[in-house]
């Protein structure tokens, strides 16, 4: 059945009939075109905009696309799933409040996907073990305003010494197995403290190759060499915390996946929001978001929830001890970073 104004509102008004906790909740405003879109009132709520085809786009302001649908039950739910989590009551009790109405729907919801998953197994892990340790300090650019990492095709790794030399390191203490430590240790750290900025960490944690850094030497980059690096996937995380600016950017082959949104800033994320485009390329990202704060309501900080997302779900790690102890492989750029 095709979606028109007539069904969605119809079929909303049965929906919120049925249900105490939708009393009162309306339809969003539908608009039939971007231009009449644009001319609404000023909202961040949600409003939807319906093409003459059928499809419904569910929109927070005139442009962050949420949804896209012409599955009608779809759109119903997500009318549903937005009206709870603007209550502000949290993600457990915005689950709770949506099983009460459907079960398939507080499933759908502990899923953070689109459908209903059936039973879902609690993380069981400390999720300040694996990446999510360095969300904190990193929002102040400590260690490091750019985390890197690559990884190459199943069964290959990309070798760590290879990608520092070719972003700059100091061949002599790469080749020396320098340690942050040594950095630190020059002239009781004074050394270190001038030139944290020339500096970078590098290393392997499962199957990611890793590289930190604030800034790369402004140098000639070879491509080539790069390319010989077998690298498959990236992801760069880069914080600005003058601007309060903290990007997510992931590539896989040639491809960067974000829905056409351009670099994505992690400032959009809200507890118990999915950050990313239901159902769009970014969706994984979505449901492990949406665990992290189930499994883990101990955590208020945002970013570290959306940190462990980013573990749970593409399997970035780094290794806290290594970084507390000073173990973790350091260099600085050659000749500095205007070399």
């Amino acid at each position: 059945m095709e979606i028109t104004e007539q069904v969605l509102a119809e079929a909303w008004q049965r929906t919120a009939a049925r249900h105490a906790a939708l009393d009162g909740v309306g339809l969003p405003p539908v608009a039939h075109s971007e231009e009449e879109l644009e001319r609404a009132e000023e909202s961040d709520r949600l409003r939807l905009l319906l093409d003459e085809d059928g499809t419904v786009r569910g929109r927070h302001g005139p442009y962050r696309e949420v949804f896209v649908t012409r599955d009608l039950e779809q759109v119903l739910y997500l009318i549903a799933e937005d009206a709870v989590c603007r209550r502000g009551d949290g993600p457990e009790r915005s689950a709770d409040a949506l099983e009460r109405m459907d079960p398939a729907w507080g499933r759908r919801f502990r899923s953070g996907g689109l459908d209903d998953t059936g039973t879902i197994e609690a993380c069981g892990r400390d999720p300040l073990e694996g990446l999510a340790w360095i969300a904190g300090s990193w929002r102040g650019q400590t260690p490091y305003t750019t985390l890197s990492f690559v990884r190459a095709a199943p069964g290959r790794t990309v070798d760590a010494e290879r990608l520092a030399l070719l972003r700059g390191a100091d061949p002599a203490q790469v080749s020396a197995g320098t340690r942050l430590k040594d950095l630190q240790a020059v002239d009781g750290g004074r050394t270190h403290w001038d030139r944290e900025w020339e500096s970078c960490c590098f290393g392997q944690a499962g199957e990611w190759t890793y590289l930190l850094y604030h800034e790369t030497p402004h140098r000639p980059f070879d491509r080539e060499a790069y390319a010989a690096l077998g690298i498959e996937e990236s992801v760069r995380l880069t914080a600005t915390s003058a601007k309060a600016i903290y990007t997510f950017d992931y590539t896989r082959g040639d491809h960067r996946v974000d829905d056409d949104w351009g670099v994505l800033e992690l400032i959009w994320y809200e507890r118990g929001h999915a950050p990313y485009l239901r159902g769009g390329e970014l969706d994984f990202l979505n449901r492990a978001v949406r665990r992290a704060e189930l499994d883990h309501p101990e955590l208020t900080n945002t970013f570290e929830l959306y940190f462990h997302a980013l573990e749970d779900s593409l399997g970035l790690r780094l290794p806290r001890q290594d970084f507390a102890e000073g173990e973790v492989r350091a260099a600085y750029w050659a000749g500095g970073p205007d070399a």
